[in-house]
């Protein structure tokens, strides 16, 4: 199923780009006007008059074998252009993934077991986060805490773990406040429902304590739906990540697909978005094996409950 995905995936890539308004000669020149031999010998190379199976054919081998292409602007292989930065996106998605992990989750339990102010609260708080998106939050912490107070940097991902953690602390965070809300209010339902069970009840009136119930029964049970929307929000960032990695200048996998963009550096578009949606189908084959880790009666494949 993986690898049926990732051919499925390669495919629509490459035919996105092969069926995109523009001459690929002009790309490769850079718009400048070369003499026929020059035009042959790029058509040559890129094998540009060959039929379309056959340069996908020949440009996934090449990815198989982890040869991206070369770029047309900085005139260096993809492959290495990507090493260089990959380091800083899987950074800054694993900082958010912990935030969103840590806080979402945590908020979840505490508002689902909580009545009350502390229910209210919670569910205010995540209303209004869940709404806000990446590069609204981005503009606002930056302006609070970078501006204002000068708490944080605005732009750079440091150097070194420590810089590394103080550089990526504000992205981070706006990378994970929409979906740390989202994780926060379905955990608060799942942890209700759970709590609401008749055997949990009936344990309840039985003066087992609420401690020893929540984690033998309620966590146990109620893993499987939080496990779910953690791991689509976590693939998630993944995607969302070019935004906020331009508002804090960021030297990340998704600022560089937006400038090669601009640039019509096609190589290194395709590079980027392969191994993005690479990095995204992992992360939910991942998930799927935890299910199986975390509930036997789960079968590999299957999201059922």
């Amino acid at each position: 199923m993986l690898v049926a995905t990732l051919l499925v995936s390669s495919f629509i890539i490459f035919s996105s780009l092969y069926i995109a308004p523009g001459n690929p000669i002009a790309a490769l020149s850079g718009g400048r006007s070369l003499p026929p031999s020059s035009v042959k010998a790029l058509e040559d190379r890129y094998h540009l008059n060959d039929p379309f199976f056959v340069q996908y054919g020949l440009w996934l081998r090449n990815a198989a074998r982890g040869d991206l292409g070369y770029s047309i602007t900085v005139r260096e292989d993809v492959s290495t252009l990507i090493a260089s930065r990959v380091g800083t996106t899987a950074g800054l998605v694993l900082y958010a993934s912990l935030m969103i992990l840590a806080f979402g989750i945590g908020l979840g339990l505490l508002s689902g077991l909580r009545k009350g102010p502390v229910d209210t609260g919670v569910l205010v708080v995540t209303a209004i986060s869940a709404a806000i998106p990446s590069f609204v939050a981005a503009i606002v912490l930056i302006l609070v805490f970078s501006v204002k107070l000068g708490w944080f940097p605005s732009l750079g991902s440091g150097s070194g773990f420590a810089g590394a953690v103080y550089h990526l602390t504000l992205p981070a965070f706006a990378l994970a406040i929409s979906s740390l809300a989202i994780v926060a209010r379905v955990t608060r339902a799942a942890v209700r429902e759970e709590m609401g069970r008749e055997h949990v009840q009936t344990a309840v009136s039985r003066g087992i304590p609420r401690r020893q119930l929540v984690r033998r029964h309620v966590l146990r049970n109620a893993a499987i739906p939080i496990t779910t929307i953690s791991g689509i929000t976590i693939a998630s960032l993944i995607a969302v990540a070019a935004v906020v990695e331009r508002a804090f200048g960021l030297n990340g996998l998704g600022a560089y697909l937006v400038a090669s963009s601009q640039s019509k550096d096609f190589a290194v578009v395709q590079g980027i978005s392969l191994v993005l949606v690479t990095a995204f189908v992992v992360v939910n084959v991942l998930v799927d094996v935890l299910y199986a880790v975390l509930d036997p009666r789960v079968s590999l494949g299957s999201r059922d409950r």
